[in-house]
């Protein structure tokens, strides 16, 4: 169960993971001990799943951002959702309902690696159709999960 202490400390790490557990602890109200106790549990639970860096993209070269819908074959969904995962340029899969099997979202050097990457998709047995759109400006694209 999840209780307001959780909440905070969850909270405290959503500004900056980079922080030690004496500053957390002072920011909400609680001892360095029960901060790390609950963080030890988040990421034994699986709650926590890991720590990175928000870069941002642009300055790696990655210039064009594309959410791209597919329509997959009955049968292979999974299969081939988790062939498009394994592409590097590819920040995430989902299976969703609807007119589309799975939206997929990708960040790539340019409009080339975009279009190498579409043919490539296209070429799988069993992707039927795509439509892909390009992000030309981001209004929000918050990571961190609100609790």
């Amino acid at each position: 169960m999840v209780d307001e202490l959780d909440r905070k400390i969850i909270q405290a790490l959503n500004r900056n993971a980079r922080r030690s557990y004496r500053e957390i602890a002072k920011e909400v109200g609680t001892s360095v001990t029960a901060v790390f106790h609950r963080i030890k549990k988040f990421q034994e639970s699986g709650a926590i799943k890991g720590y990175i860096p928000v870069v941002d993209q642009e300055y790696f070269g990655l210039s064009l951002s594309a959410i791209i819908a597919v329509r997959i074959s009955r049968g292979k969904l999974l299969d081939i959702q988790q062939k498009i995962a394994e592409d590097p340029r590819i920040a995430a899969v989902y299976d969703v309902t609807g007119e589309w099997d799975s939206v997929i979202i990708g960040y790539f050097r340019d409009r080339h690696d975009l279009n190498d990457f579409i043919k490539g998709l296209l070429a799988l047995e069993n992707v039927d159709r795509s439509i892909t759109h390009i992000v030309l400006n981001v209004v929000k694209e918050e990571r961190r999960i609100p609790v």
